[in-house]
């Protein structure tokens, strides 16, 4: 099977340069003496887990436990899952994925998360690592301070069935110095309570090339990397040549000069902005803009006559290729031969 075989709209995956994607920054990580531990989250697919496990990552990141459970049932067994879980149901369904993994690690940023963890693990065989996630300047989750950040650690490692793993943080884009100054104070503070920090994790798609300039960070989660996106492109960091995801579309009505519609809406591309003008780029079309989404129709528009015709198919990179992972229940992997194959989206829909 062919890509002119597939129906549209799809999601198309070009393996040759998702697996160069992978090769390319391992290579950078081991160049600088980083870890390297991918986000799922991006592809959500145990196919591509394996691939960057024996390209040399030493393993995976989860955003949810379900994502976890997922990965776990395909084979994979050493998973950092960056989230503050809370509640009874949550911390059952961890504590019996610990039980089956080699390692399993969360992190926590409040003493609730805390003490939730440690009744569920006090009376377990294995104490479970705990990370300390820190808002180095993202302003998401994480704890404010250093010195919270201590706090917190002492509190994971005097808590019955938990052990202190290390520091976390999601930056800011270019947040590499304030990474840099929260981390080496927060270090500086375990040592004088006699707490080593075994890991500093951070992480970020836009701050790829920059990762190994941030002193005292030993970890690095990166997720889109693999696929890349219009959002990346923009930022500098990535070429067209290196989006290895697009979504494949049909024109299906010219209602007016410039302007043309295609079969993919808001609930193929999404309709994430992030800072950018339109909703994707069409490789081959410059100038035509994908200006406006419903649910089931997507609307380009250009200037001057006719481009494009009823019935020819384009493909389009998004603006973030994260989110359409989590939008089908498939995609399709092309083969450098040009065969096409059916992979099922396994941890789509993994959100709990």
């Amino acid at each position: 099977m062919k890509v002119d075989d597939i129906e549209t709209p799809a999601v198309v995956i070009d393996e040759a340069v998702a697996r160069r994607n992978i090769e390319q920054y391992q290579a950078h990580c081991n160049q600088h003496g980083l870890s390297l531990r991918p986000h799922i989250k991006t592809h959500k697919l145990p196919h591509f887990a394996k691939a960057q496990i024996a390209a040399g990552a030493v393993g995976i990141t989860c955003q949810k436990l379900s994502e976890a459970e997922v990965m776990a049932d395909h084979g994979l067994d050493d998973i950092l899952i960056t989230y503050n879980i809370l509640g009874s149901a949550k911390l059952a369904r961890l504590r019996r994925l610990a039980e089956r993994l080699g390692k399993v690690c969360v992190t926590a940023d409040n003493p609730v998360v805390i003490e939730g963890l440690s009744a569920a693990f006090a009376d377990a065989p294995r104490a479970l690592p705990v990370m300390v996630e820190c808002d180095s300047g993202a302003h998401r989750c994480g704890v404010a301070s250093p010195e919270e950040a201590v706090t917190l650690a002492q509190a994971i490692s005097s808590s019955p069935g938990l052990a202190f793993a290390g520091l976390m943080t999601y930056p800011a884009v270019g947040g590499g110095a304030q990474v840099q100054a929260f981390m080496a104070e927060a270090k500086r503070l375990l040592a004088a309570v006699g707490l080593d920090c075994p890991v500093v994790s951070s992480g970020g798609s836009p701050d790829m090339w920059t990762s190994g300039e941030v002193e005292g960070v030993t970890e690095y989660r990166i997720g889109t990397y693999i696929y890349n996106d219009r959002s990346l492109v923009q930022h500098g960091v990535r070429s067209w040549e290196d989006c290895a995801l697009t979504v494949l579309a049909t024109v299906v009505s010219l209602p007016a000069t410039g302007r043309a519609i295609i079969d993919a809406g808001s609930k193929t591309l999404t309709s994430d902005l992030i800072g950018l003008r339109g909703y994707g780029q069409v490789l081959g079309h410059d100038d035509v803009e994908v200006s406006a989404l419903s649910e089931e129709h997507g609307i380009l528009a250009w200037a001057g006559g006719k481009k494009l015709h009823v019935g020819q198919r384009i493909h389009i990179v998004p603006n973030h290729a994260c989110v359409v992972s989590n939008m089908v229940d498939f995609v399709w992997i092309k083969s450098e031969a040009g065969r096409v194959e059916k992979f099922t989206v396994a941890a789509r829909g993994g959100i709990t």
